[in-house]
């Protein structure tokens, strides 16, 4: 027999079991998979900017507070970790390196080290010693302005390949500048290359002769292609599984060192169509440990055939995107190939090298703002600065129904002061390295000099303050992926000897962190997943054994990442 219920009780009823099953909602919410205890947690997120704890479900961060806060979301199954005061942070966001470079960069000949050029003969002999007869040499991160003692004889301080050749006679040699805008090459490989006093400088590119024309080993820019097809036969000869087997290792590698240093996603500057089939292969398997977004560098042909196929956003839960193009407009300061709008103050005879023309790269703006892809261009000298931002007022006027585009001008070392407030003006990224500020500081006066120099070099305080939003990163393998050293510069702008250059450009301690975090996840349109500490987004977390933010200045580079969490998952311990 059924009894008719009344619409009040039927009423009652339902919100008994509404109410039920949202109270089951709330007790499942508070079941976290990690806690963080016991630390202070600097968020970068406004609303809560500091806390003692967090709780994690899934890869998502569920809720950020005191320990009394967090402590009911702990249950038996709950990996609880004691920060034990320590410093928990955003995953830094490393926004502009070359991920397969930093791989490649663990299986050559590493320079960045050396004091002069006899310690690179002296690690060349060790490599051909236990080489084969014609098998190839590589190397990188050599700086002739880095040395202790000029060679002799040299052009620019550039050494002249004969000692090289002599411990090298049947190996060819090819070793990358540390900005990778230049390379030495021995005798052997110029042979195998067709190099002689006859060939002539490419478009953007230089060889570096002597008085009599001969040419002493070093390339400069585009010239360094010449080079290129002989290394390439050589590389190209070994079987399809050494390829891959090589490739798949540089990857490993790569992870491993962005996930020793604390980051957790890493921006890519540039790979091509085929490199990113790899990544996806890499990333459904599981096997991508940080997330990768991808800079698509290839021709403008190549784009215009296959870039409509490759817009690939969060792929593999959030570990791969490829939603950028990059381009080049210049080289770097160190071997003078920056595009400046004088001369050098060194080289009077150059204003460095322009290394791709205006309108391939109009037209890959036009290609780029039509498939609703970001624009990034490698822009250092201020000539190639004023160029870039040209380009992208024009392509936007042209298209000004399109909004909010963050194109980036990647590096935007050395500005003219009339082209400054343009970033903020046109709503463009400066997508900046503050270890390269350290780094190329002592030579910066000697190329542009004082008036040039103070004017725009580095200046993010002058960026900041015409509305540009700033990322920070390291340009791995140009510098060592190490943000810690990287906050440390941007903070301090400290140079070895104690110098300080141009002090009043200096980010606070916060504004640094924004830029190594949030502002890394905007300038790759992410800000809504990453860059903060957030309920919401994704646990991707980094505890330091140092305050970095509170702790004097010297101090912060005493600093080592104790752990790093990617998806709530700990991937990294010390």
């Amino acid at each position: 027999m059924f009894t008719r219920l009344s619409s009040k009780s039927i009423f009652l009823i339902l919100s008994i079991l509404i109410i039920g099953m949202s109270m089951s909602g709330l007790q499942k919410s508070k079941e976290a998979d990690l806690v963080l205890m016991n630390g202070k947690i600097v968020t970068v997120d406004k609303t809560k900017p500091e806390a003692q704890a967090l709780a994690v479900s899934g890869d998502l961060i569920v809720a950020v507070g005191s320990n009394e806060e967090i402590k009911p979301y702990i249950t038996q199954e709950t990996k609880v970790i004691d920060l034990e005061g320590k410093l928990a942070i955003p995953g830094f966001i490393d926004a502009h390196g070359h991920f397969t470079g930093l791989g490649r960069s663990k299986m050559v000949l590493n320079f960045m080290e050396v004091k002069n050029w006899d310690e690179v003969i002296e690690m060349t002999k060790e490599a051909v010693n236990k080489a084969k007869p014609g098998e190839w040499i590589f190397g990188r991160g050599w700086h002739q302005e880095k040395w202790d003692k000029t060679p002799e004889p040299n052009i620019d301080g550039l050494p002249f390949h004969h000692s090289l050749s002599k411990v090298s006679p049947d190996n060819p040699v090819l070793f990358s500048h540390a900005s990778g805008h230049a390379s030495f090459a021995n005798a052997k490989a110029m042979e195998l290359a067709g190099i002689t006093k006859d060939t002539r400088d490419p478009p953007g590119g230089e060889i570096v002769k002597d008085s009599e024309g001969n040419p002493v080993g070093a390339f400069r820019e585009t010239a360094q292609r010449l080079l290129r097809k002989a290394s390439n036969d050589y590389l190209e000869s070994r079987t399809p599984e050494e390829i891959r087997v090589e490739q798949l290792r540089g990857i490993e590698l790569a992870v491993l060192e962005c996930l020793a240093n604390g980051v957790t996603s890493f921006h890519d500057a540039g790979s091509s169509f085929e490199t990113i089939d790899l990544f996806k292969k890499v990333a459904e398997e599981g096997k991508l440990g940080i997330r990768l977004w991808v800079m698509i560098r290839d021709s403008n042909e190549r784009l215009k055939e296959r870039l409509s196929e490759y817009k690939i956003i969060g792929l593999a839960n959030n570990h791969l995107t490829a939603r950028a193009i990059k381009r080049s407009l210049d080289g770097a300061l160190g071997p003078h190939g920056a595009w400046l709008l004088k001369p050098y103050e060194d080289l009077p005879s150059s204003s460095g090298l322009n290394t791709s023309t205006i309108e391939s790269v109009k037209e890959t703006a036009r290609i780029a703002i039509m498939n609703d892809f970001q624009l990034c261009v490698h822009a250092i000298g201020d000539r190639a600065n004023r160029e870039t931002l040209n380009i992208f007022e024009e392509a936007f006027k042209a298209h000004p129904d399109k909004k909010d585009l963050r194109w980036r001008n990647e590096h935007s070392q050395h500005l003219h002061s009339d082209d400054i407030p343009r970033f903020g003006q046109l709503g463009v990224i400066a997508s900046m390295q503050g270890i390269h500020c350290t780094s190329d500081a002592p030579y910066v006066i000697k190329r542009l000099g004082k008036e040039r120099a103070e004017e725009g070099a580095y200046v993010w305080q002058k960026l900041m303050k015409s509305g540009a939003v700033i990322c920070n990163g390291t340009d791995v393998p140009v510098e060592y992926i190490d943000p810690i050293a990287c906050f440390h510069a941007t903070v301090t702008r400290k140079l070895k000897d104690g110098t300080v250059f141009y002090p009043d450009q200096r980010m606070s301690r916060q504004e640094a962190l924004r830029s190594y975090t949030l502002n890394g996840a905007y300038a790759a349109f992410q800000e809504d997943i990453l860059g903060s500490l957030t309920p919401g987004k994704l646990a991707d977390i980094t505890i330091l054994s140092k305050d970095i933010m509170t702790v004097p200045d010297d101090e912060i580079l005493e600093a080592e990442v104790v752990c790093t969490i990617v998806g709530g998952k700990v991937c990294y311990k010390k």
